[in-house]
C-alpha cells in the first residue's frame, strides 16, 4: 500500500488546525512507531523465502500479470489467450528428465553433456517450470516438426543461444525415427567455432540454424586516423552481414548481452561509433541500446509481418559466487534451484529496454515475443556445468557457471517459445 509523501499538502488552513488540533506530541510519537512496525512488516512479507518475488521486488518492472486459466497441461491455441510463462515456481519431477531427450542426443557440444563429464548428482534434472495460473503446454516435436515443414529456423546471438540452439535439436530430434536424417548441411562438425552452422532435418525439410554474434551488430575495420589503442569499432548503426540471411526465416530468436561489458570491450580496445566513425565517450549502455534500436529498424524493414514469428530472449543469469570467472567464482555446490531469495541478483537494466522495443515492434502488428527467462533461470544456479567441462579442460580452468548443462534450463526456455508459436496457430494451415 502506497503511503501519502511527506511533503503532500493539504489546503493551508485545514492542515494548520489539523495539526494543532489532533496531533499531541505523544500521538505524533505513536504515529511515528506505527508506521515504522508496517514498513518492517511489509518488508518481511516481501522478503520472505515463503512468498513469491515475481510479483513484488524481483523484475516487477517487465513482468505482467498473470491471466486467470484453468485450462489442462495440453496445447493451447486460443488467440485470445496469453499466459505469463516468465512468472511462476520450479516443482520437483521425478519423471521430467525422461520427457524431452537424454545426453546421448549427438548434436549437443561436449562441453554441455555433464553427466559424462564426471557430474555424479542428478537432481537438476527433476524439476519442472510451473506458470502461476496456467500450464505451459507439453512439447510435441513431432508437431512442432510438421508445423516447421519447408521452414528456417534461426537463432543469433553469443554462447548462449547456442545452448539453447543445441537444445531445441535435441528437442526436435525425439520426432525423427531415423536420427541419420538430421546433419550439418555444410558437413562442418558440432563443435565450439565462430561462424554458423546449420542443421538440416531432412524429413521435413527443415533447418535449425545458429549464428554466432554476441553483439548482433558488426565489428567493423578500423577508420583511417583511429586514436591509439583501438583495436575494434563496434558499429552499433549496421547489423551483422548476416542478417541478409535471416530474412526469409519463420522463426527468428535473438539474444545478446553477456559481451556487453568493459571487460569485452574498452578495456580490449574496442569502442563504439556510428557512420563510420568512432565515438570514443560512448559508454555501454548507450551503445547496447543503439544496437537495439539499429536490430528494431532491421526488424521493421525486412522481416514479413505475415510470416516472420520473432523472439528476443531476455538476459541469461550467471552464478558466480565469491568471486567473478576468473578470481575463483565457482557454482558447483548447487545441486537444487535457489530458495533463498536474497541471493537473487539484481535486474539488468538491458531487460526493460528490450522489452519496451519488443512492444512497440508488437504495436505495429509484428509477431515479436519478449522471451522472458531471467527470473526462472535466475532460480537454477544448480543447472551450469561448473568444473564438469569437456575433456583436456586444463584442471585450474575457470568453473562455467555462465552456460548450461543439457538436458537443462534451456529446454524450458524451447518450451515456452512452442507455447507462444501454439498460441498463435504458428503454420497451423501446413498441418
Amino acid at each position: 500500500m502506497d503511503l501519502p509523501h511527506p511533503n503532500s499538502h493539504q489546503p493551508h488552513h485545514i492542515h494548520h488546525s489539523f495539526h494543532h488540533s489532533f496531533f499531541t506530541k505523544k500521538q505524533l510519537t505513536h504515529s511515528s512507531l506505527f508506521l515504522f512496525f508496517l514498513l518492517v512488516i511489509t518488508s518481511i512479507f516481501i522478503f520472505s523465502p515463503s512468498h513469491s518475488l515475481t510479483s513484488f521486488a524481483f523484475f516487477s518492472r517487465i513482468l505482467p500479470r498473470n491471466q486467470n486459466y484453468s485450462g489442462s497441461n495440453d496445447a493451447v491455441n486460443n488467440n485470445d489467450y496469453t499466459c505469463d510463462y516468465s512468472n511462476g515456481n520450479w516443482v520437483r519431477d521425478e519423471n521430467y528428465s525422461n520427457r524431452l531427450y537424454t545426453e546421448e542426443c549427438p548434436f549437443l557440444d561436449p562441453g554441455f553433456r555433464c553427466r559424462r563429464n564426471g557430474r555424479s548428482d542428478v537432481d537438476y534434472l527433476n524439476w519442472r517450470w510451473q506458470p502461476k495460473g496456467c500450464h505451459l503446454p507439453r512439447f510435441n516435436a513431432t508437431d512442432f516438426l510438421e508445423r516447421s515443414r519447408n521452414g528456417r529456423i534461426v537463432f543469433a546471438g553469443d554462447s548462449i543461444g547456442r545452448n539453447q540452439w543445441e537444445s531445441l535439436i535435441c528437442m526436435l530430434a525425439q520426432g525423427v525415427s531415423n536420427i541419420s536424417t538430421i546433419y550439418e548441411e555444410h558437413g562442418i562438425p558440432i563443435s565450439k567455432h565462430k561462424g554458423f552452422l546449420s542443421m538440416r532435418f531432412q524429413d521435413y525439410n527443415l533447418t535449425v540454424e545458429y549464428y554466432r554474434e554476441p553483439f548482433l551488430v558488426v565489428i567493423g575495420h578500423l577508420p583511417k586516423n583511429a586514436p591509439e589503442g583501438v583495436r575494434g569499432f563496434i558499429k552499433v548503426d549496421k547489423l551483422h552481414w548476416f542478417s541478409t540471411r535471416w530474412t526469409t526465416a519463420d522463426v527468428l530468436v535473438f539474444n545478446t548481452g553477456h559481451w556487453w561489458n568493459e571487460d569485452k570491450t574498452v578495456k580490449m580496445g574496442f569502442y563504439f561509433g556510428e557512420n563510420e566513425s568512432i565515438n570514443m565517450t560512448m559508454d555501454i549502455t548507450e551503445a547496447f541500446q543503439r544496437s537495439i534500436e539499429t536490430w528494431k529498424s532491421w526488424v521493421m524493414r525486412s522481416l514479413d509481418p505475415e510470416a516472420s514469428h520473432v523472439f528476443f530472449r531476455s538476459y541469461s543469469p550467471v552464478h558466480y559466487r565469491d568471486g567473478t570467472w576468473n578470481e575463483g567464482g565457482h557454482c558447483d555446490s548447487n545441486t537444487s534451484p535457489e530458495t533463498n531469495y536474497s541471493k537473487l541478483e539484481p535486474e539488468t537494466s538491458n531487460n526493460l529496454f528490450v522489452s519496451n522495443v519488443i512492444k512497440q515492434i508488437e504495436n505495429k502488428r509484428r509477431k515479436a515475443y519478449f522471451l522472458n527467462i531471467t527470473y526462472l533461470t535466475e532460480l537454477r544456479n544448480d543447472g551450469h556445468p561448473s568444473f564438469h567441462r569437456e575433456p583436456g579442460t586444463p584442471v585450474d580452468a575457470p568453473q562455467d557457471c555462465s552456460h548450461w548443462c543439457l538436458p537443462g534450463i534451456p529446454d524450458t526456455w524451447n518450451q515456452i517459445i512452442y507455447a507462444h508459436l501454439l498460441s498463435k496457430g504458428f503454420r497451423t494451415n501446413l498441418k
